[in-house]
């Protein structure tokens, strides 16, 4: 019977594959199609009708299962009638058994029963108030238990080898390198800081064009509350009224000088326009750009407008088909004129408008502005003239980029720069109020500028507050720390500094300054420090830069540790949250817990004052009256619109097709979500929208309504504006998502197929074609451009390819003598500059002869002269670089060159950069990569190929972006990070994006899918915790730092409205502690003992820091640290390697594709593969995953009764219910089911694989066995399995890297062998070595024995392995 059923899912299997060709798109419903079988049902079953049948045990089947059984028989044999199959009843056994001889029932197969192990009972107010409601229901052991009683062995370590485990460790912070000796008064350092800053500001100024600001500390004086009586005239006192006159004074000349250079320019642009409008009309709006004067502005549109229509005239009379650029250039003087000066028009200026408008054939909107009728000989034959399309069409199609944005005339005296839109003057509120503010903006639309105004207003406040910046990687904190120092200038006491930086790889006056920039790993470090807590009170603000990393999987955590544990107000930046809203409620959960902590500790500090016992300042006082409002600041708009192209390769040569946005859309998808939010339309998109809903649906009811001439929004509107355009836009939306609903939904498919581009021919070799590209968009006038790419060396090759398409280039125009020429020249040049030397020194020995002087002066122009021969021979052409060589003087431009002179990259970056090329990266230098960005910006270099790195805030604004390279990392967040850099403000009214060797499916999704919200992710850990007891334990303040322990336990963004989630965190922080309790790192009332500094020094590795003082504990490194003779501080080459070994293992563990230990490639200097542990590590190791897996799979099933059953029995995908109630009357059903014991936590579904709760203790278990919605699963647990396997359960080995290095010393060898970027080894090895450097120096403030062997040995390796890395 079993082999039946068996060969039934084999026929249906059969059916459903071979009828899958007449399915269009392999859309086909295989929900049906079975995948998994309960292996343990199947021999029972099998056992029940070859055994206990036999033997006479009949069991009802039960109504429900024959009729299934019977249905689904039926089915079976009509569908696949080339099979016998008989009919479903009697059910038949076949000649062959299934099973085995002598089979037994399969009754509890549990491999290993999970011990529901006990709670030590521990004793600390932290515990109490966060799990103390759960407490009741847990078993506790007995004082006199065995693992109570055990809890002394690292008292008895200590004892043995003279440590002191409990002896505080300098901290991280101490112990990251200090870039410049703050305190030195050497020379040399002192000059070192001074090329510092002077360069910070030079780096600062290419980042924008603000005026350095002084900054002087104003004391802040309480508000006044008294309210001045209303009858009392304001008086201006004489100084007032001196200064006003002064201005109005200062103006008037400003406007005289503006009048006389305008004067003097005149006469050159307007022949200039004559003779080519649109180079004239360009030096016309770089003059209009400086001036600042209306009424000079207004003369010269006026001259503008009169010299467009000119040409306009002579234009039409001459040709044929018209250039509507022209057209174009007048409407924008038209605009400007309306919009931005319409106090100024006179009657005869705005006759002269309406005759343009009427040339262009915009009679009505002619008569609208000027209804006297023009003078008749004028309008002779204006149908001549005009452009054959209306207005509003006109201005959409052809003008869109040029519309007027809706902008604030209102100065505000908050804002010296520029005139701030709304939203920003709410943002400039929140910070005057002392609020917090999560702020949703477009990139470029002005967002950090709140971040500066903020930075100023604690600067003012005195020279105490602090400012902290956190972003997300080093480049932009350098980036940052340039823009603050180049914006403020503050005189502060001696030691003090304005700004400073905090990252892992260095430090620059961090706690002397009041405007930190670090990243969140150090600021959390900061926070978590029990000995800064004094230097953390003083922080005023805490900005957080691209907040969005909050919903990352890597670090994301640190985030949400930061936003809780902070008790200053915040502003939390970024350009993508899809749900801005959830995250501001959490906030503002989080702000009411602080106000609440506030509240009561400010009771404490009264009360402790009163008592005499308590002498606090002010300035913590003060802290309590801040506010604790969280708003959310939402703007939508970019500055510049985007529009996108598909990249094609035809007759070998690339071709762009427009890509209209809603081509990604599909009517389902418009019906179930409607149109993504950020999904906007340029005004030319909006017309190709409408133009083809018109054409699609003849009997269109509305069509009249759409007609864009005829909308309500543009009607009798002479300036249409960007927001007018964009309401005609959501109008025409609204308007297709009616279709779709109201069963037109043919049609809307069609205009959806329509607007799609045609199909696009690519060839398979993309890469060949890529300088080809880039020459493309240089001739269309598209760069500077960003290329992303996601593969480290694709980003370098791509760029180094792109140089020597150029340099090939030049080689080809190079005239065929010019090598000898310029070889010539060298050997000359080399000849006259050595007689000059020799001259020189004959002439310091004897008297200086005139005669020899003048042929010195010969020699010297002749060398000029040759030099300068030499340069015009060698220098490149213009169609052979991308450089604008004006954009940058020479000695800038060298000066930028010296900072990369003896880095790793300098001289290749430096030779791109001559051809306007770089590349961007994380593994570059951060000197190397402020040279990209710097002669990016400067617009020198106009050519970048990049990873995603580069998208997280860096300022590198440009004219059109191209992802260069389809990768699972493409994803909707990164595409519009990326994107978001094409069209500079102030720049480019338009930016492009470009899909090149991208699929178009792929496009498509991009462009239609939404970010993801941010819901957290788990936020505990064991070191985590431990580092949590310390600073509850060892704070300055107990009181603060217990507030901020409890925040960190009780806000999880992931458990916010979620009680079940919140009980499961819960649940998991006793594990904690439990476990860290057990391991000797917590003592019964939670204070920290044992190794817990060192646990926490190493909090970047777990669970390896945890595996690694397992095995000191156990004094492994003692046998294994042997000197090479008694009595000597020396080791051999051989206990390094080994050491270095199990280092590798525990913290450079860097697996390598499973496939590759199959490869035949020759390794030159490398092993690659790394060994396994040394047998007495490998076994520790066992032992200690052991302990720590039954401990967790205990935990597991304590956690499993919260999970929700009701999603645990539907299938994950088709939600399928498998519950089995239908079942419940079958005899045979119960008599079967006796294998469902010890199940009760893992998942229903991987039961039917044979799985149980055994499985828990088994290595490398999947996560997916654990029941999927507590939340929990095997990464979680703090185990280090020596082996790690690939989805096919294939050993992946570890790459040597590590030690391969410590054995050669070559980064071209980890390249070459190890398949690791260059950039990235570097950045490996770096991060290892500071971690045996952090092992080595607590290891030596641990131990009181200056010759103990295990603090030598680290030491040694220490040092070598440094000087190693120092040599590449």
């Amino acid at each position: 019977m079993t082999k039946l059923s068996l060969t039934k899912k084999k026929w249906c299997e059969y059916f459903i594959l071979s009828n899958i060709n007449i399915c269009e798109f392999w859309n086909l419903n295989l929900i049906h199609l079975s995948d998994l079988s309960d292996e343990l049902l199947l021999k029972n079953i099998a056992f029940y009708y070859e055994n206990e049948n036999v033997e006479g045990l009949h069991l009802n089947l039960g109504d429900v299962i024959m009729k299934d059984y019977e249905h689904l028989w039926n089915t079976v044999s009509k569908l696949v009638r080339k099979f016998a199959v008989g009919k479903p009843f009697p059910l038949r056994t076949t000649k062959l058994s299934f099973l085995e001889k002598n089979p037994s029932p399969i009754k509890d197969t549990a491999k290993e029963n999970i011990p529901n192990l006990g709670f030590i009972s521990m004793s600390c107010e932290v515990v109490d108030k966060f799990v103390g409601d759960l407490l009741t229901d847990l078993p506790f052991l007995k004082s006199d238990d065995p693992i109570v009683t055990s809890l002394v062995k690292q008292k008895e370590f200590d004892e043995l080898v003279h440590w002191h485990s409990h002896r505080p460790l300098s901290d991280d912070y101490d112990r990251t390198k200090c870039q410049f000796d703050e305190k030195s008064r050497d020379p040399h350092c002192l000059r070192s800081v001074q090329k510092y800053h002077v360069f910070q500001r030079f780096y600062g100024k290419s980042l924008e064009s603000v005026s350095p600001k002084v900054v002087v500390t104003q004391a802040v004086k309480p508000k006044n509350k008294v309210i001045a009586p209303k009858n009392k005239k304001a008086h201006e006192t004489k100084a007032e009224i001196i200064t006003r006159e002064n201005k109005k004074r200062l103006f008037a000349k400003e406007e005289e000088k503006e009048e006389k250079k305008w004067s003097v320019l005149s006469f050159s642009i307007e022949e200039e326009m004559k003779e080519n409008l649109n180079s004239g009309i360009k030096n016309l709006e770089e003059f209009l750009k400086s001036c600042k004067s209306n009424s000079v502005k207004f003369r010269v549109e006026m001259v503008a407008l009169t010299a467009c229509l000119k040409a306009w005239k002579e234009h039409c009379r001459g040709e044929t088909t018209k250039d509507l650029n022209i057209a174009v250039q007048m409407m924008k003087r038209i605009h400007s004129l309306m919009e931005k000066y319409p106090e100024l028009l006179q009657e005869a200026d705005q006759q002269l408008i309406a005759r343009c408008l009427k040339y262009l054939g915009f009679d009505e909107l002619a008569s609208s502005l000027y209804p006297t009728q023009v003078a008749r000989d004028d309008m002779k034959k204006t149908d001549k003239y005009s452009i054959g399309i209306g207005p509003v069409r006109f201005q959409l199609q052809y003008m869109g980029h040029y519309l007027i944005r809706d902008e604030r005339k209102d100065p505000d005296p908050r804002v010296q720069d520029f005139i701030p839109d709304t939203w920003q003057r709410e943002l400039l509120d929140v910070v005057d109020n002392n609020e917090s503010a999560v702020i949703v903006a477009p990139t470029s639309s002005g967002k950090t500028y709140a971040s500066y105004y903020c930075m100023e207003k604690v600067l003012k406040e005195s020279s105490e507050g602090v400012v902290v910046y956190v972003a997300p990687t080093k480049a932009l904190v350098n980036q940052v720390a340039a823009t603050v120092q180049n914006r403020f200038t503050k005189s502060l006491p001696n030691g003090e500094a304005l700004c400073g930086v905090f990252t892992r790889d260095y430090r620059h006056d961090a706690l002397n300054c009041q405007v930190l920039i670090t990243v969140p790993a150090c600021f959390e470090i900061l926070l978590l420090a029990p000995h800064r807590q004094t230097w953390v009170k003083r922080i005023r603000y805490v900005i957080f830069d691209e907040v969005h990393c909050l919903g990352g999987e890597i670090g994301a955590e640190v985030w949400e540790h930061l936003l809780v544990m902070i008790r200053c107000p915040f502003l939390a930046l970024s350009a993508t949250i899809s749900n801005p809203q959830h995250l501001t409620e959490w906030l503002q959960s989080v702000k009411h817990y602080w106000k609440q902590e506030d509240h009561t500790m400010g009771k404490n500090i009264a009360f402790k004052r009163d008592a005499g016992r308590c002498a606090t300042s002010p300035k913590d006082y003060f802290r309590i009256k801040e506010s604790y409002k969280v708003r959310l600041v939402l703007y939508g708009e970019r500055y510049n619109d985007l529009e996108k192209h598909i990249c094609s390769i035809k007759h070998n040569d690339i071709y762009f097709d427009h890509f209209h946005p809603c081509a990604a859309l599909t009517t389902d998808h418009i019906e179930k979500y409607g149109f993504p939010s950020d999904l906007t339309l340029s005004p030319r998109e909006t017309i190709q929208l409408y133009d083809t809903m018109f054409q699609i649906w003849e009997r269109w009811p509305r069509a009249q309504e759409f007609d864009p001439e005829k909308f309500i929004h543009f009607k009798n509107k002479i300036v249409i504006k960007k927001l007018d355009a964009r309401k005609y836009e959501e109008s025409l939306k609204a308007e297709l998502t009616s279709w779709i609903k109201n069963g037109h939904a043919e049609e809307a498919k069609v205009v959806l197929r329509n607007l799609s581009p045609d199909s696009v021919f690519s060839s398979e070799n993309m890469k060949r074609m890529f300088p080809l590209l880039v020459e493309k968009l240089r001739k269309m006038e598209k760069l500077p451009a960003l290329f992303f790419l996601f593969n480290l060396r694709d980003v370098e090759q791509t760029a180094i390819c792109v140089r020597s398409f150029l340099e090939q280039k030049q080689k080809r125009q190079r005239p065929p003598k010019a090598d000898k020429e310029a070889y010539d020249m060298t050997n000359k040049l080399r000849k006259v500059k050595k007689s000059i030397e020799k001259q020189k020194t004959i002439d310091e020995k004897s008297q200086k002869n005139p005669r020899k002087m003048d042929q010195i002066l010969i020699h010297e122009a002749e060398h000029n002269n040759l030099l300068k021969t030499l340069e015009k021979n060698l220098e490149i052409p213009q169609e052979c670089t991308y450089a604008n060589q004006k954009a940058i003087d020479t000695e800038t431009l060298q000066m930028v060159f010296d900072r990369v002179k003896f880095t790793r990259k300098g001289a290749e970056l430096k030779a791109l950069a001559r051809r306007g090329i770089g590349y961007h990266h994380s593994s570059l230098n951060f000197k190397e990569k402020q040279l990209v960005e710097i002669l990016f910006r400067k617009g020198f270099i106009r050519v970048v190929t990049a990873t995603g790195t580069l998208a997280l805030g860096i300022n590198m604004p440009c004219k059109s972006v191209v992802f260069a390279q389809n990768s699972i990392y493409l994803d909707a967040l990164n595409y519009r990070q990326m994107s978001g850099r094409a069209g500079r403000r102030g720049q480019d009214l338009l930016g492009d994006v470009y899909f090149f060797d991208i699929p178009l499916p792929k496009v498509e999704k991009l462009i239609k899918s939404n970010v993801p919200e941010l819901r957290g992710q788990f936020p505990l850990g064991i070191t985590l915790v431990l580092r949590l007891m310390l600073l509850a334990s060892k704070g300055d303040d107990p009181e603060d730092a217990k507030a901020k322990v409890l925040s960190v336990l009780k806000h999880s963004l992931l458990s916010f409205k979620k009680p079940r989630v919140m009980k499961i965190l819960k649940l998991y922080f006793l594990f904690s502690l439990q476990f860290l309790v057990k391991q000797g790192y917590l003592d019964q009332e939670g204070k920290p003992m044992g190794f817990a500094g060192l646990v926490s020094h190493l909090h970047y590795h777990e669970p390896s820091n945890l595996v690694f003082v397992s095995f000191l504990v156990k004094g492994l490194f003692h046998n294994l640290c042997q000197p090479t003779r008694e009595g000597s501080k020396h080791f051999s080459q051989d206990v390094m390697e080994k050491l270095l070994l199990v280092l590798a293992n525990l913290f450079g563990r860097r697996p390598l594709p499973a496939k590759f230990q199959e490869t035949t490639v020759k390794f030159y200097q490398s092993k690659v593969f790394l060994d396994d542990l040394p047998k007495d590590f490998n076994d520790a190791l066992r032992e200690y995953n052991m302990d720590v897996t039954k401990d967790f799979a205990s935990f597991l099933l304590n956690v499993a009764k919260l999970a929700d059953m009701k999603q645990e029995y539907q299938l994950p995908l088709s939600k399928i219910n498998f519950t089995g109630k239908e079942c419940e009357g079958s005899e045979l059903v119960s008599h079967l089911m006796n294998c469902k014991e010890g199940r009760a936590a893992i998942s229903p579904f991987v039961c039917l694989s044979g799985n149980s709760d055994g499985d828990l203790l088994l290595p490398n278990t999947p996560n997916h066995v654990v029941l999927r919605t507590i939340g929990i699963n095997h990464t979680q647990a703090p185990v280090l399995w020596s082996e790690i396997l690939d989805d096919q359960g294939r050993r992946m080995p570890l790459n040597a890297y590590a030690l391969d290095f410590y054995k050669h010393g070559s980064l071209t060898g980890l390249v070459q062998d190890n398949r690791i970027n260059e950039g990235t080894a570097y950045y490996l090895l770096k991060d290892f070595a500071l971690t045996i450097r952090s092992i080595s120096v607590s290891l030596r403030e641990l131990c009181e024995n200056e010759d103990d062997n295990v603090v030598l040995a680290f030491e040694q390796l220490s040092n070598t392995f440094f000087e190693k890395l120092n040599g590449v």
